[in-house]
Formats: C-alpha cells, structure tokens, sequence
C-alpha cells in the first residue's frame, strides 16, 4: 500500500475537528515545510506549541501569516478558538485547551523543562475534541510530546508522528513511537499531504 493510500484509509470514516502540532529543535523550518500547504479554505482551528527560547516575545504568528493564506494568531487566555484558524501558544505560558472551546494560559512550573509544553496542549485538546483531535509531533530533542500525543491515541484520535529518519533531531518522535505507536510515521512531505487531504474527508 502506498503511503497516500495509508493516510486514506487512517482518515476514512473520520471526521477531524482540530489539529494539535508540537515540534522542537528543527520545528520552525518543519512547519515551514507543511503548514503553507493548507488551502486557504481550511477548515479546522490548528494549535501549535513550539519550543522558543523563553524571556523574549515570540514571532512565530508574524512570520507565519507572511507565508499562509490562513489567519495566523498568536492564543490568547480565554480566547474562543476559531475554525481555520493558525494558533501559536505564546512564549513562556502553558497553553490548554478548556472544554468550552476557549484557550487558557498558565505560568505553572514547566513540564519536561518546557513552557510552553506539548504534552499539556495535546493533553488538553484530547481531553475536548477526543477522536475528532489529530495530533501531529514533528523533529525534537526531548520527551515533551510523546505522552500528549499518546492521549491524543488514547481519546480515539488520529496520531502522526515525523518519521524520525526525516527529523532533524528524531528524539521527540522516537519516544512517541516507543511509548505508543502512532497511526502513521510519516515524512514532512507526507504530512503535508496528509493535512491537504483533510478537506476532502
């Protein structure tokens, strides 16, 4: 089975409300790689946590909605989230997605040396859209991820991780796999194509 035909066949029958994205070392040039591939009528919230160096304010959102057609933000405490929408957790705050469809940030202690942290944003949305939630973790050089994206596997929702051959760092990928395996290992490429075919499930 090719690899178009596997992603098919994960997403046949599914119906995917959000898309929850966690990335390390690398993750800047990885999303550069698949996020300016989503049409611009796409139609799900997509919440990204990336690690950036903390005490200075991130540009993730600006440089972002220069390459996407998107609206591009960056989340705010208690802001409804938005179908096709690009969110990025601000530098420094714990973001969680809360049952009422809104955001919260938090300065709480951070998780696996991260604030913000992965495992509590997919944790989170796991919690809210359960087997609507595709969960996507990309390159990295800790464990912050592996745990979020296997309760994400846990609710019923779709789990992709960056085949770790193809990360710049494969660390973070390499412990999900290892502590549940994904519905599908794939390539930058193929996670590419895999959020393009959203639309058309």
């Amino acid at each position: 089975m090719d690899t178009r035909a596997a992603i098919a066949q994960v997403l046949r029958g599914r119906q995917i409300d959000a898309v929850a994205i966690g990335g390390s070392a690398g993750g800047v040039n990885a999303l550069l790689q698949i996020l300016p591939g989503l049409p611009p009528h796409f139609s799900r919230p997509v919440i990204v946590v990336l690690h950036v160096q903390g005490g200075r304010q991130s540009q993730l959102a600006e440089v972002f909605q220069r390459q996407l057609s998107l609206p591009v933000r960056e989340a705010g405490d208690k802001e409804i989230i938005v179908p096709g929408t690009l969110y990025f957790a601000p530098s420094d705050y714990h973001l969680s997605v809360e049952t009422d469809g809104s955001f919260s940030l938090s300065c709480e202690p951070p998780v696996n040396f991260a604030r913000p942290a992965i495992d509590l944003m997919m944790a989170s949305a796991a919690d809210t859209y359960g087997a609507g939630l595709l969960g996507i973790l990309l390159t990295g050089a800790n464990h912050d991820g592996a745990a979020g994206l296997a309760a994400i596997g846990e609710a019923g929702g779709v789990t992709v991780a960056q085949n770790p051959d193809d990360a710049m760092v494969g660390t973070m990928p390499e412990e999900a796999i290892r502590l549940r395996m994904p519905d599908l290992i794939l390539p930058l490429s193929d996670i590419r194509s895999l959020l393009s075919m959203l639309e058309n499930t």
